[in-house]
C-alpha cells in the first residue's frame, strides 16, 4: 500500500443543499463511525430512503446528567416523505435502542427484523405509548422483502446475541452487503452458523460495496467460539465454595443459558437482577431461545434464605453502570444483596471502550468486600461478539466488493479495517473511510464522497425525557474541572462602574499561597481598571462591558490558574444620572444584561 492515502486529512464536505431525488446511489450514515454505538445508516435512491438499524450509545464519564445519547435525526425528519422501511440486523441497542426516539420524529411504514429483536423493539415501544406507530414484521433467515425500489435478504450471521443477520440489499445500481455485527463460529452454541453460502452467491452476483463490522480490526487472528466459554464457566462454578454472582450483558442470550445449565448442574438457585436482564430472559424463553424449569428462579428476597452454595446471582452491571445492580452490590447499596467474604464474581464481559475505569472501579470495591473476582481477557469466561482481522478479512475475500466502507468502530477500527481491504486486493482509492453524515453516492461503476447533511448527537436526560443542548454538558464539564466564577456590574451612563464589582467563586482552585481573599480583591482592582480604561474615550454598554470583561478574564484565568473556569459576567446599567452619588442595589432601576445560557 501507498503511504497510507487512508490516515490523510479529509477535506472538509459541503453540506447539502437538500435531499437529492438523483438516480445516484448514495450511502449515508448519521451513527456508528468513528465511534462504538448509535448505529444508523440511510440508504438512498431517487425517491426512496431505507434504514438499516437505529441505535443509541451510552454517555461518557464526562457527559453530566445524560442518559442516553442518539443520533442527529433531522435529516430523516426533514425528508420522512421518502422513507419505505427499516431493516434490523439484531436486537443489541446500539442497533436499536433509539427507534423509540425516531418513531416520536419521523413515521415509518414498516420495521422488519428478527423475533428477538422485534420482541425486545416491541416491550419499549409498548412501554413508551409507542404502539400503532409503525409495522413491525418478523423475518426469516434467506427471506426477502421489498422496501421502496430496494430489495432486502436477511442472512443468518452468527454474533453474541441469538438471531442476528447480515443483509443484501439489491438496489438500481447493484449489490450491497450489510454484515451487521458478526464474527464466524463455526461452533455456535445455538446450532445456528453463518449462512457462508448466500454469502458467496450474492458475490457471484457482483457486490458493489461491503459495509462491514470494524469493532476488532485491531485484533489479529480469530475471535474464540462461544462454546469455549463453557468450560471456565463450569471450571469457576466447581470450584465456588459460596454464593456466585454472574454478569453479563443482558442480550447474550446463549451466556446466560450456558449460566443457568451450570447452575442446573451443580443443583444451585438463580435469583435475576437487574430489569433489562428479567426482559431479556422473559422474552427468550417467549420465544423459545431458552428453556430452564420453573423452580430454577427464585425471587430476590428469597436468596439470603438459602445455603450460600446454593445460590448464583445473574446480573446487570458488566459496564460498571453506576446504577447497575452489580455496582449497587459492590458499593455496599443494594437493598438485598451484601457481598460476603467467599463470594465469586464472574465479569463475563469485556469494557466497551471508555468504560474501563468505571468497570474497574466495580472490580476494586467487590475485591475490598473480600470478593474472588474472575475477569479479564485472560480468565476465558468471555469470548467477544465481533470478528478479528482474520474473520473481517474472511468476510472481504468472500465478497469480493468492488468497493468498501468500514463501519461499526471508532476511527482508528475504521482505518485498520480499510488497510485489511487493501491486503485483501480492494484498490485503495476505492475504500472509503468515513465520518457520521458523510455522503458517500455510487454509480455502477464509480464512487464519490458528495458532501454531507446535518449529523451530531441528542442528549437525553431520560427520566424527565428532555433533550439536552450539547452547551449544557459542556458548561456542567466545566464547572467540575475547574469551577465557576460569577461577577456583577453597575455602570452609568458612559459606562464607568457606580456598583461593584462583586465577585463570587465557587469551585475555583487557586494558586498556592494566595489567600481567596487577596485573589478576589485583585480580580475587582483588575475588573475596575479594565473598565475605566475602555470607557475612557467612549460610553460604553452593558453588552460591551460584558463582552470585554469575558475576553480580558479569561486570558487572566488561563494565565494565573491554568485552568478556565466558567464565568458568568451580570453588567446592569444604572438609572441614575452620571453625576448622581451610587447608593445601593435598591436604588439602582437596572438595564440587565443578562449571561446567556444554553437552551
Amino acid at each position: 500500500m501507498t503511504e497510507n492515502k487512508l490516515n490523510e486529512v479529509k477535506p472538509e464536505l459541503k453540506p447539502t443543499s437538500a435531499f437529492s431525488t438523483s438516480k445516484t446511489l448514495k450511502i449515508i450514515p448519521l451513527g456508528g463511525l468513528g465511534e462504538i454505538g448509535k448505529n444508523t445508516m440511510a440508504i438512498c435512491y431517487g425517491e426512496d430512503i431505507i434504514l438499516v438499524d437505529a441505535g443509541l450509545a451510552f454517555p461518557s464519564e464526562e457527559m453530566l446528567g445524560v442518559d442516553l445519547v442518539l443520533p442527529d435525526l433531522s435529516f430523516l425528519a426533514q425528508n420522512q416523505q421518502y422513507l419505505r422501511g427499516l431493516a434490523v440486523t439484531h436486537g443489541h441497542e446500539d442497533h436499536i435502542g433509539g427507534i423509540p426516539f425516531l418513531l416520536r420524529e419521523v413515521t415509518l411504514p414498516s420495521i422488519y427484523g428478527p423475533a428477538l429483536a422485534l420482541g425486545l423493539l416491541e416491550k419499549k415501544l409498548s412501554e413508551g405509548g409507542l404502539q400503532g406507530r409503525t409495522s413491525l414484521k418478523q423475518v426469516k433467515p434467506r427471506q426477502r422483502v421489498q422496501m421502496g425500489c430496494f430489495n432486502v435478504e436477511f442472512i443468518r450471521c452468527t454474533h453474541s446475541i441469538a438471531d442476528a443477520f447480515s443483509l443484501v440489499i439489491r438496489t438500481p445500481v447493484g449489490v450491497l452487503l450489510h454484515t451487521g455485527d458478526f464474527k464466524f463460529d463455526f461452533t455456535p452454541v445455538d446450532g445456528e452458523q453463518s449462512d457462508i453460502a448466500s454469502i458467496a452467491a450474492a458475490s457471484e452476483e457482483g457486490i458493489l460495496l461491503l459495509m462491514s463490522d470494524s469493532t476488532n480490526s485491531e485484533r489479529e487472528g480469530f475471535t474464540p467460539s462461544e462454546r469455549t466459554v463453557w468450560a471456565k464457566i463450569n471450571e469457576s462454578f466447581a470450584n465456588a465454595k459460596g454464593r456466585i454472582i454472574v454478569t453479563t450483558f443482558a442480550s447474550n442470550v446463549n451466556r446466560v443459558k450456558q449460566v443457568l445449565q451450570a447452575a442446573m448442574n451443580y443443583e444451585r438457585k438463580v435469583a435475576v437482577l437487574g430489569r433489562s436482564m428479567l426482559t431479556f430472559a422473559s422474552i427468550a424463553r417467549e420465544l423459545g431461545y431458552m428453556s430452564y424449569p420453573d423452580g430454577l428462579l427464585v425471587p430476590v428476597d428469597q436468596v439470603n434464605q438459602l445455603p450460600k452454595e446454593k445460590v448464583v446471582i445473574l446480573t446487570t452491571g458488566s459496564q460498571g453502570e453506576p446504577m447497575s445492580a452489580l455496582t449497587r452490590i459492590a458499593n455496599d447499596e443494594h437493598r438485598a444483596i451484601k457481598i460476603n467474604a467467599g463470594d465469586t464474581v464472574i465479569i463475563s464481559a469485556t469494557p466497551i471502550p471508555g468504560n474501563e475505569r468505571s468497570v474497574a472501579n466495580t472490580i476494586n470495591a467487590l475485591c475490598v468486600r473480600g470478593a474472588k473476582v474472575i475477569y479479564g481477557r485472560d480468565a476465558g469466561v468471555h469470548v467477544s461478539g465481533h470478528g478479528c482481522q482474520e474473520e473481517q478479512k474472511l468476510m472481504i475475500n468472500l465478497c469480493k466488493p468492488k468497493f468498501f466502507m468500514p463501519v461499526h468502530g471508532e476511527y482508528r477500527m475504521l482505518v485498520r479495517h480499510g488497510e485489511l481491504a487493501v491486503e485483501c486486493g480492494v484498490l485503495e482509492e476505492n475504500v472509503f473511510i468515513m465520518d457520521n453524515g458523510e455522503v458517500l453516492e455510487l454509480t455502477a461503476d464509480a464512487g464519490k464522497m458528495a458532501g454531507s447533511v446535518d449529523s451530531g448527537v441528542l442528549l437525553v436526560d431520560f427520566n424527565r425525557d428532555f433533550f439536552i443542548d450539547e452547551d449544557i454538558v459542556a458548561d456542567r464539564q466545566r464547572l467540575a474541572d475547574d469551577g465557576l466564577v460569577v461577577i456583577a456590574v453597575t455602570i452609568d451612563q458612559l459606562g464607568k462602574i457606580v456598583g461593584g464589582p462583586d465577585v463570587t467563586l465557587r469551585g475555583v482552585i487557586l494558586p498556592r499561597g494566595i489567600p481567596a481573599e487577596d485573589f478576589v480583591q485583585e480580580l475587582k482592582n483588575n475588573i475596575e481598571m479594565i473598565v475605566a480604561t475602555a470607557s475612557a474615550g467612549q460610553a460604553l454598554s452593558p453588552d460591551a462591558v460584558r463582552s470585554l470583561l469575558m475576553e480580558k478574564l479569561e486570558y487572566q484565568f488561563a494565565r494565573d490558574l491554568k485552568s478556565n473556569p466558567l464565568l458568568q459576567v451580570l453588567a446592569m446599567r444604572s438609572a441614575k444620572s452620571p453625576g448622581d452619588v451610587p447608593g445601593t442595589g435598591a436604588d439602582f432601576k437596572a438595564e440587565r444584561n443578562l449571561p446567556k445560557t444554553s437552551k
